[in-house]
């Protein structure tokens, strides 16, 4: 009996969503095996979680220059510091779960349980196969306290690996794998079932805009962004996702019926029905979260980048566009136009669309998980001989 422990934090949803990939990807495939899957800041302290948490959502949104700056210095001087200190003290205290559960293989989507796992390493607490599963397309100094002692590194892109080689990183230990998506991006839909379903049609394009954002950020800039899409004198449709998002959700659905587009825009509140959108859509406009960017690309869409939070979406949408699968609306932009240019360039979408294609990694978490459970069964193996 295997037992394998994977560790997410509640720092943005696309941590626990690629934990959630792996471990369906393993109870689908693998018997034999026992899996622990939990919030390795909540299971440490659960004020300490809410605290640093809500920290994190409160800057993201109100004030994201801050978060910038925590981003930005928290791979160097004190605050650097502060978080191997940090780490090391919860690592001691985690070592209760890890004497208890004694995992073969620790799987860690967020830093902190990484840094943690590479400390009990460090301290020969476990001799566990550690894999850390980084849900960015830019590499972060977090990821890399204890580097040492994690046996593998899944990341999204071939770039990103060249960067972490750079930093010091083993590069036997580093695999592009691309960040694990549910496997419901992977399946195939019936369009025209789904296009009648959200009452669109068959004979325009459909831009899939999310709207909502888990922040609520840039709510004039997403506004004007419908009204753009409203606007335009080329025949799209739009499903506009304003999630949780309730003051969102009623700004849409008044520009909706400011300009009379109750026809071809059609205004969804929070949805499970992401991947068959995205199978009849051709473009999709949303901030550059990791998860959200994967799922775009395994559906091969083009991707229109919008209110980055500074830091590590920032860096994705840099990635996006310079892979040429994205075009990142700012600030300055008009997005009326923007959008006008887009739709009547059939090549570029066509061009964006084959970008997408190419780095795209629909299969990421049945990768990983092949790659982690032939290693231990190898070393069984071996172990036995």
């Amino acid at each position: 009996m295997k037992r394998i422990l994977i560790f997410y934090a509640s720092y943005g949803g696309g941590h626990l969503s690629a934990a959630k990939s792996i471990k369906q990807y393993i109870e689908d495939h693998y018997t034999d095996v026992t899996i622990e899957m939990l919030d390795c800041v909540e299971y440490i302290s659960q004020s300490l979680n809410s605290i640093t948490t809500a920290a994190y959502r409160g800057m993201a949104k109100k004030a994201p220059w801050a978060w910038e700056k925590v981003y930005t210095n928290s791979s160097k001087g004190m605050l650097s510091k502060v978080s191997s200190t940090s780490n090391k003290i919860m690592a001691v205290k985690i070592g209760k779960l890890f004497r208890s559960f004694s995992p073969d293989i620790v799987i860690s989507t967020h830093p902190f349980g990484s840094q943690m796992t590479s400390y009990l390493k460090k301290k020969q607490k476990t001799n566990c196969i550690l894999a850390t599963v980084m849900t960015d397309f830019a590499p972060h100094d977090q990821w890399l306290i204890g580097k040492e002692h994690v046996n593998f590194f899944f990341v999204s892109n071939e770039v990103m690996k060249q960067q972490m080689i750079a930093s010091g990183v083993d590069a036997d230990s580093i695999v592009v794998s691309g960040i694990p998506i549910s496997k419901r991006f992977c399946a195939t839909y019936d369009r025209a079932e789904i296009l009648q379903s959200f009452g669109l049609k068959e004979n325009k394009k459909t831009a899939l805009f999310f709207g909502g954002g888990e922040f609520g950020l840039g709510k004039e800039k997403t506004i004007n962004v419908l009204k753009a899409l409203c606007t335009i004198s080329y025949p799209v449709q739009v499903v506009a996702i304003a999630g949780k998002n309730e003051k969102m959700k009623k700004a849409f659905e008044d520009i909706v019926a400011e300009t009379n587009k109750q026809d071809s825009v059609k205004v969804l509140p929070f949805t499970d029905k992401v991947p068959e959108l995205m199978s009849i859509s051709d473009f999709v406009i949303t901030k550059p979260g990791g998860l959200t960017s994967s799922e775009s690309l395994a559906s091969s869409l083009p991707i229109v980048v919008i209110n980055p939070i500074p830091g590590q979406e920032e860096e994705n949408a840099e990635f996006l566009v310079q892979s040429g699968a994205a075009i990142w609306l700012k600030q300055e932009d008009d997005p009326q136009k923007i959008f006008s240019e887009l739709l009547n360039d059939a090549e570029k979408l066509l061009m964006m669309k084959e970008n997408a294609k190419k780095i795209a990694k629909k299969n990421a978490s049945k990768d990983i998980c092949e790659i982690l459970l032939s290693d231990v069964i190898r070393k069984d193996v071996q172990k036995n001989d």
